[in-house]
């Protein structure tokens, strides 16, 4: 090396190389060029050197950047410089007036999501994003199909509520691993540093138990999705065995139903499994009649109770109290208003746009935010001595 050569700083020399190897057409157009680590560990320098040579190669429309995939050198045009479809994809991007979020989401309803999406969309607005929806239905195939097109489009970060299942997806894990612009909703990576947003659902869950305590409910009965390797819904399950243990209560949890599959994203207005899991229900409440109240993890599980207690004859909540997660705002022809925890989903969108943003701009270090949510009373808890049926002869 040569002192003129030496005398530059290292992410100018690997500027040039790289870019020399580009001209010589030792790295074809269209190839994978070396990544930030590979260059980092070839020339004995930090990523963030390397990050920043890369930065001048596609800044000059050497490479194209690609997030999540990596860099690739650009295909010339006949004045030797960026491809007319490369140049013009430059150019969008350059010329957008604002930032390009992608949203993935399991799904949306009254109950649980639509206020989350307004709270992402006024925080957007006022950021100058733009976002891209897509629903996955709660298949991680969807899900890995749907960040890998949103990386293809060249969107600047990600925001993604993740389907239910023993494991994160391949594509979240390589963006948390190569510190790509993302924040989860409502679920977290164990033993890795990643950005989410998310009620606090150990203190959620034991407020709305110990709810049922002070009205006198002992024999609760907790219907929930299979927990595994879902953080919210383990969570909930802690705070409930909290407040047992505040109270000196010991747990009996031949009285819980964890495995209700109808709620799934990928199993929503499945009729036939709705109707498993009502009979479900209604067998369980016939096997153990000293159940006086159920706590459903989600509204939509609160709905299959209200039918399985008619289908039996019982009132709500004269004969079983019932308490649930979330609630839509409106309920017209709804009946009765369940007493259920509602969650701040509008400022959790708005948290987590502007966390992306935060990550996008100033690769601010991950962060995990737990929200507080609010217990509502509604007509559908009341305490065990109001109720006027006897059970025991189910």
């Amino acid at each position: 090396m040569s002192e003129s050569t030496s005398s530059k700083p290292m992410y100018e020399q690997i500027f040039n190389d790289v870019k020399r190897r580009i001209i010589d057409n030792t790295y074809m157009a269209g190839d994978k060029i070396p990544s930030e680590k590979e260059l980092a560990e070839a020339y004995n320098v930090s990523r963030i050197t390397s990050k920043r040579a890369l930065e001048m190669l596609a800044a000059e429309n050497f490479i194209i950047r690609r997030p999540g995939r990596g860099s690739f050198v650009a295909e010339a045009g006949d004045d030797g410089q960026a491809p007319p479809a490369a140049a013009k994809s430059s150019a969008v991007l350059k010329k957008r007036p604002g930032k390009l979020i992608g949203v993935v989401l399991t799904d949306f309803a009254n109950s649980y999501g639509t206020r989350l999406i307004y709270g992402m969309e006024s925080a957007a607005r006022e950021l100058d994003c733009y976002l891209i929806l897509r629903r996955t239905f709660g298949v991680q195939e969807n899900e890995e199909e749907t960040i890998r097109k949103l990386l293809e489009l060249g969107v600047d970060g990600l925001i993604v509520f993740p389907a239910q299942g023993e494991y994160f997806n391949a594509e979240i894990l390589k963006l948390v691993i190569e510190r790509f612009p993302l924040v989860l909703i409502d679920r977290e990576i164990k033993g890795v540093a990643s950005s989410s947003i998310s009620t606090d659902n150990v203190q959620a869950a034991f407020m709305a138990t110990e709810y049922l305590f002070e009205l006198g409910h002992s024999h609760i009965s907790i219907l929930s999705p299979p927990p595994k390797d879902t953080s919210a819904i383990e969570e909930r399950i802690e705070g409930v065995m909290q407040a047992y243990a505040s109270h000196g209560v010991i747990v009996d949890q031949r009285l819980w139903i964890t495995g209700l599959t109808s709620t799934l994203p990928n199993s929503f207005n499945d009729e036939e499994k709705i109707e498993q899991d009502i009979e479900r229900i209604m067998n369980h409440l016939q096997a153990f009649p000293e159940i006086t109240a159920l706590f459903a993890f989600e509204y939509h599980i609160a709905l299959l109770v209200k039918e399985a207690a008619r289908r039996l004859g019982l009132n709500i909540p004269s004969d079983i109290s019932v308490i649930c997660f979330d609630h839509p705002l409106f309920r017209l022809g709804e009946g009765y208003a369940f007493t259920h925890m509602r969650q701040q989903e509008e400022n959790m969108g708005r948290l987590a746009l502007e966390q992306v943003t935060a990550l996008m701009g100033s690769g601010a270090g991950a962060g995990r935010t737990k929200l507080q949510a609010q217990l509502i009373p509604g007509e559908s808890a009341a305490s065990v001595r109001s109720h006027s049926m006897d059970r025991s002869s189910f």
